[in-house]
């Protein structure tokens, strides 16, 4: 991820709302058993979302968990227009060892990317300094490049590819109908919300007729 200065100066940690600039990871790719790139600006043109799944380190104990979760919804991310990506700070060579040697990881297609100088955490305020390692962070990408969705957990909570997979339904329908909004817990085929005046205060009876 290379910023120019003024670039640097208002985008240097990711916010809610902003676009994404164009970055660069080498990766493992499980599907071709070898080594590649993933370049968010291509993702971006192809007109897919893009789920950037952090996490500590690779030949740990909570992370092997999360890969196997992540990768029992990546068909139904990517039916819903993902390109689902995992990043650690290790490096590309060690995803391949780790891919081979972890019976948890067996059903992992996606793409394993690699940032050992640790610009790209950074970038998402997951690098932790301290460790050299990134925190468990979840980032949800929009097609235009813009940053919607954001979840962030410490070294010894894991996540749950369930609530992944239905807050991604949620923002592409929201993003299909922008003047609607989902509620908690919204899923496919549920009411919506269509706020306006008449809605203040309304809520229960709008969900409920």
């Amino acid at each position: 991820m290379n910023f120019d200065n003024e670039q640097e100066e208002l985008l240097y940690v990711a916010e809610i709302g902003q676009k994404v600039p164009p970055f660069v990871l080498e990766a493992y790719d499980p599907e071709d058993f070898g080594f590649t790139e993933v370049d968010f600006e291509k993702i971006q043109k192809e007109g897919k979302w893009t789920v950037l799944f952090f996490y500590p380190a690779d030949f740990t104990f909570v992370c092997p968990t999360e890969l196997a979760d992540l990768a029992s919804k990546e068909e139904a991310l990517k039916e819903a227009g993902c390109e689902v990506i995992s990043v650690s700070t290790d490096s590309k060579f060690v995803h391949l060892a780790w891919k081979t040697d972890e019976r948890l990881l067996k059903d992992v297609k996606f793409k394993m990317a690699s940032d050992p100088t640790g610009e790209v955490s950074k970038f998402f305020n997951v690098y932790d300094p301290e460790t050299g390692q990134a925190l468990r962070g979840t980032f949800l990408i929009d097609p235009e490049g813009v940053l919607v969705s954001s979840e962030i957990n410490y070294y010894n909570v894991g996540r749950n590819a369930d609530e992944l997979l239905r807050k991604v339904k949620a923002f592409v329908y929201v993003k299909d109908h922008p003047a609607e909004a989902c509620p908690a817990k919204w899923s496919p085929g549920e009411k919506t919300l269509t706020p306006s005046e008449k809605l203040v205060g309304k809520v229960y009876e709008d969900l409920n007729d």
